[in-house]
């Protein structure tokens, strides 16, 4: 595999927490773990990316199933003007799949407050599944306000700003390929 070139880090970027080549073996890891737990299933394994965060974690975990599956997507709200988590999620844009009596992975970004994948598992829960599972790239279990079960995780992180490979600030940083804590510079 070809080294991942890593772009320099900004002033606001304070430094690496997770490097490419240590989130790609993760996500090998996580990919063998669901197709062991998946094999011989009859009908496809559905993926509900939440958007925009996971798009980078799916896409990666996908293209490494060889269990029969196909993507879908959700986006929610959880936060209102500002970075303050206040509880409330806000359903943006719904899954387009029928999910009753299927198996679904939702595939998650960060697990911090567990305010918005509590949401999504009593939301998907409502609507049948054969089995509902969760998939998160970070755990952050220092920022937790809820109880939220998880099933694949890739890495617990302290309680800091991260932006990479799917998270953003303001949009920005969301395609790098590594995990960087991020203290946000005036100017």
């Amino acid at each position: 595999m070809t080294p991942i070139a890593i772009p320099p880090l900004t002033k606001d970027l304070v430094r690496v927490l997770i490097d490419a080549d240590t989130i790609q073996r993760r996500v090998d890891e996580l990919a063998r773990q669901i197709n062991k737990s998946y094999k011989g299933i009859e009908k496809p394994l559905i993926l509900v990316g939440v958007l925009k965060g996971s798009f980078i974690f799916l896409a990666d975990l996908c293209r490494r199933l060889t269990v029969p599956h196909m993507v879908d997507f959700i986006s929610l709200s959880s936060y209102a003007d500002s970075s303050e988590i206040t509880g409330n999620v806000r359903l943006i844009m719904d899954a387009r799949e029928n999910i009753e009596n299927r198996d679904v992975m939702i595939v998650e970004d960060i697990l911090d407050s567990g305010f918005t994948l509590d949401y999504l598992c009593r939301n998907f829960t409502a609507r049948n599944p054969a089995s509902l599972k969760t998939a998160v790239l970070l755990d952050k279990p220092e920022r937790r306000r809820i109880d939220v079960k998880l099933d694949y995780w890739g890495f617990q992180i302290p309680d800091v700003w991260v932006v990479g490979y799917g998270l953003d600030y303001a949009e920005r940083y969301r395609t790098l390929p590594y995990i960087a804590e991020m203290v946000p510079v005036e100017g």
